[in-house]
């Protein structure tokens, strides 16, 4: 930062940033996307020195101590990265969502008015322990026409920057500013704060992380936040549920990734076949390695199945319910019925992703109706709750909020819209 404040050294590289939105907002359908694709090419062309700061970034957090949810998602092996490249891709096979007519009709005085699409101008994005947002993050951004200064947590530090570099080089191999996508390079956790008081120069903030990451933005930005929440997801066992299914849907949500927000971390199950799916449930997720925090059913039931207190089970706390464990440990809960399981879900769940399995046609329409979440399923897991599965290409977050975006959100919430007016000489009486 050559000796300038943090402060000064934020204010200048968000200003060089908006200035080149100006350009971005103005290039063609098919520059921005060619830039999209010259950034997927450069993510596997250099793929080399993005997994060797990686390696850096895992020595370190793993020196420190860092849970195994968190390592899960600061890894990035040679798929991931391809990962990260095939959904830039698909981003850029999308519609242009620049310059979409969303209206159109003639108005009483004549006057022909059209209501299109455009973009936001520089997008702030505040994360922490995942790189691969680095570059979901741009390549959306640019295939918008917005320009983006992204702030990645000080776990992945080294693999922020290392991506950021990457793309921004392949951004200007296209004739496109560099400072389209820029990146705070300093650690010192004054950045941020500096970030959210741009105010003129951001034009929308969106922060991608824990809860505490998430409530300082909403509480201290003085730029508009698009807000994503964490993810207290639920999986409801239905009285009419196919045990069979229920386990299956259990497992995937619970088990193949437990650092991500679409991961379950609460299990209800209806009184009526609790002692049975319980008798099958429980041994399935001790041998997945699963702590259960359950209620005292769901003790009883974990005894009786031969788990051991403090090593397979424990008994929940009101905590629990609320809990995104990011981890192997889930919390079980038994209900006595639906009008319950929709009840506790919406006290205690943070609007995400919730499902339930149940072979009542009936059941499977009131959850999905009742239930105030981004993502309500019907007998699937909550895992699919992504920008890519929902074909969405490359996501920027998962909204939990209701204005503007809500769910997997990605090119299209990048953009506003403004309106544009043809006369033919009118003038308002």
């Amino acid at each position: 930062m050559d000796g300038m404040t943090v402060e000064t050294y934020v204010a200048d590289l968000a200003r060089a940033a908006k200035e080149a939105s100006r350009p971005l907002g103005f290039a063609s359908d098919e520059t921005r996307t060619a830039a999209v694709r010259a950034m997927a090419d450069a993510l596997r062309e250099r793929a080399r020195e993005i997994l060797a700061a990686n390696d850096a970034d895992m020595a370190a957090a793993r020196e420190a101590g860092t849970s195994e949810g968190l390592l899960d998602r600061l890894l990035l092996t040679p798929e991931r990265i391809e990962g990260m490249a095939a959904g830039l891709e698909a981003l850029a096979a999308l519609p242009d969502p620049v310059g979409r007519v969303l209206e159109h009709r003639t108005i009483d005085c004549g006057l022909d008015l059209t209501r299109v699409s455009v973009p936001l101008g520089l997008v702030a994005m505040v994360y922490e322990a995942r790189p691969n947002v680095t570059a979901d993050a741009a390549g959306i951004c640019i295939r918008t026409g917005n320009a983006c200064i992204l702030r990645g947590g000080s776990l992945a530090q080294r693999s922020c920057v290392a991506i950021a570099h990457v793309l921004a080089d392949a951004v200007a191999s296209c004739g496109l500013p560099r400072a389209a996508v820029s990146i705070i390079e300093t650690t010192d956790r004054a950045a941020t704060g500096a970030l959210m008081g741009l105010r003129g120069v951001v034009d929308v903030l969106i922060p991608r992380g824990g809860a505490g990451l998430i409530e300082r933005c909403v509480r201290e930005a003085a730029v508009p936040v698009i807000e994503t929440g964490t993810g207290n997801c639920h999986i409801y066992v239905h009285e009419s549920a196919d045990f069979a299914k229920a386990r299956a849907i259990v497992v995937n949500a619970k088990t193949q990734r437990v650092g991500v927000c679409n991961a379950c971390e609460s299990l209800l199950v209806d009184e009526a076949v609790a002692e049975r799916f319980l008798a099958e449930m429980l041994p399935v997720l001790k041998d997945r390695g699963v702590l259960v925090h359950g209620d005292a059913v769901t003790c009883a039931a974990s005894r009786a199945a031969g788990l051991a207190e403090g090593v397979d089970f424990v008994p929940a706390t009101e905590e629990d319910w609320g809990r995104e464990y990011l981890a192997l440990e889930i919390s079980v809960k038994v209900v006595t019925g639906i009008d319950e399981a929709i009840a506790h879900i919406n006290r205690f769940g943070t609007h995400h992703s919730e499902a339930i399995v149940a072979e009542d046609a009936a059941a499977c329409e009131r959850f999905l109706a009742a239930v105030d979440a981004s993502s309500v399923y019907a007998n699937a897991s909550t895992r699919f709750t992504d920008g890519g599965e929902f074909g969405l290409g490359a996501e920027i977050g998962i909204s939990t909020q209701k204005l503007h975006a809500r769910g997997p959100f990605a090119a299209e919430a990048l953009t506003t819209y403004k309106y544009e007016i043809r006369g033919t000489g009118q003038v308002r009486p």
